[in-house]
């Protein structure tokens, strides 16, 4: 019989150098990371791929149907507004439509409608029910939409809880003021359809980030949308512009993230992926961008990558003053199928930069490719390291769909109906939220029109305290991830491991 601490000490070991072994062949660094990034850049061309081929289809049918007449070739609008009729009612179909390294982010799926219908933010330590902040704190899923257009001016910061989705869509909703959205160290955050501007540095006060923690908070940079060590985010339809720091900046730790057609504008250091050179977990960062415009006014950074895989796919670059893609401490760039048309000035033509590097010598082994792209007005991209990995060359039948039909994919960009910063036109319009409810209920209270929603009421209509409209299925939070199913079973191996051992 073997002493019981020895007994011991051998299940440790086991637990130990199973996990270890299993995280080193898979290279993973951070949850949700994807042990093979091509494979998912692979299935985002096949998606466009089927989505174009539906629309062709359609187009050359003789149907005169909703579904084939609003089909775009673009596979996350195509997803969700195609295969009904009245996407509002069946609101969360859209989280069954994310493409890329985000694919599978549930935001609200599953949890209850929650409703602002007060767009004041008077109390970021205690907010009131019915506000936007009221609503993201709270523990349980939940999918959050909007009463009526809204102008929500924040206080400090909003920090968004996991299994949240923010759906601007009916309602033209615009937040600004101080910090504006924190996505801090959770996961399974949608943010749908909203503008995001003038976001200014906040810090010093109180707020709350649940219903039962509330702490002073250090200074925030301004960041339209700051994601810090977190994973399964979409930010999706968004129009952005005019922020102190970045539009977007996803750091320490962050990953399996997609951005997805929004409009970007007049904001010079646009998208940071990545903390710092040498923090090691942004390894492991993974980051979709796909069918976004990047219009005028923009200066650089679109993004700017520290270490990580990014995969840039039917985007255009309408307008760049420096430089589109810049990158440092050997990040993998994948640009695919995008239209980038280069400034005037002579010497901005590049697409790429390779920031604070001393000479080729530091970058050439990094992975920056260039497939299907094209080139306008004297934009290069410069590519180096691999030229196409053994996944791409197999798939020659798949090649990314070229920037002749960016147009197409990206037509839409940015919250829908809203005019374009930067020509004056809006992409399709639609009826707005639910078909009805008042807008002039300052109030509270439910919204009308709601029944085709699916699901059972909570209150009648005439609650004046009924913000949490409908529930979809469970309150409960999703079931358990597989790499908890995983780890429970390597564990049983090692249980019975170590009983062999001591029966021995």
């Amino acid at each position: 019989m073997l002493p019981p601490h020895f007994s011991s000490t051998i299940f440790l070991l086991c637990i130990f150098f199973t996990l270890l072994e299993a995280t080193n062949s898979l290279n993973l660094t951070l949850p949700h990371q994807h042990p093979s990034p091509d494979s998912v850049a692979l299935h985002v061309l096949r998606s466009v791929n089927a989505s174009l081929s539906r629309r062709q289809l359609s187009s050359s049918s003789s149907s005169s149907s909703s579904s084939s007449s609003c089909r775009t070739g673009n596979p996350i609008d195509d997803c969700w507004r195609c295969d009904s009729s009245d996407w509002a009612s069946n609101r969360q179909r859209l989280a069954d439509c994310s493409i890329g390294f985000g694919r599978g982010t549930l935001g609200g799926k599953n949890g209850r409608i929650y409703v602002v219908t007060d767009s004041s933010d008077n109390n970021p330590a205690n907010p009131t029910q019915g506000t936007l902040r009221y609503g993201v704190i709270q523990e349980e899923p939940l999918w959050i939409v909007f009463s009526s257009n809204m102008f929500i001016r924040l206080k400090e910061e909003l920090i968004i809880n996991s299994y949240k989705t923010l759906d601007g869509r009916g309602s033209a909703v615009h937040i600004t003021g101080n910090g504006c959205l924190t996505i801090q160290y959770v996961q399974h955050v949608i943010i749908h359809n909203l503008h995001i501007y003038d976001c200014k540095p906040s810090g010093g006060a109180v707020v709350a980030a649940s219903p039962t923690k509330a702490g002073k908070r250090g200074r925030s940079d301004g960041d339209g949308i700051s994601i810090f060590g977190s994973q399964k985010i979409w930010v999706d339809h968004c129009s952005m512009s005019h922020c102190s720091d970045g539009l977007i900046d996803a750091v320490l730790g962050s990953t399996a993230i997609t951005i997805s057609n929004n409009y970007f504008t007049h904001h010079d250091e646009v998208m940071l992926l990545g903390h710092d050179d040498s923090y090691a977990p942004d390894t492991g960062m993974q980051v979709t961008i796909a069918f976004n415009h990047f219009g005028q006014g923009l200066v650089q950074r679109m993004p700017r990558c520290r270490r990580g895989y990014i995969h840039v796919v039917n985007n255009d670059f309408t307008s760049w003053k420096m430089y589109a893609i810049g990158g440092s401490g050997n990040p993998t760039i994948n640009s695919q199928g995008n239209r980038y048309a280069a400034p005037s000035d002579p010497s901005a033509k590049e697409v790429t930069k390779r920031v604070d590097s001393r000479d080729d010598g530091e970058w050439s082994n990094w992975n920056w490719r260039t497939e299907g792209d094209l080139m306008e007005n004297g934009a290069f991209f410069v590519a180096s390291g691999e030229s196409m990995s053994t996944m791409y060359s197999k798939a020659s039948s798949l090649e990314p769909k070229a920037s002749a039909l960016v147009d197409q994919l990206t037509r839409n960009a940015g919250v829908f109906g809203a005019p374009r910063d930067d020509e004056g036109q809006s992409g399709d319009s639609y009826t707005p939220y639910g078909g009805g409810g008042s807008s002039s209920n300052s109030g509270g209270g439910s919204i009308g029109g709601m029944s085709g929603m699916g699901g059972t009421a909570r209150g009648s209509s005439s609650d004046d305290n009924n913000f949490f409209g409908m529930i979809f299925g469970s309150n409960a939070p999703p079931p358990p991830r597989l790499t908890l199913l995983l780890l429970s079973s390597l564990l049983m191996i090692c249980v019975l491991s170590s009983s062999t051992l001591l029966l021995w």
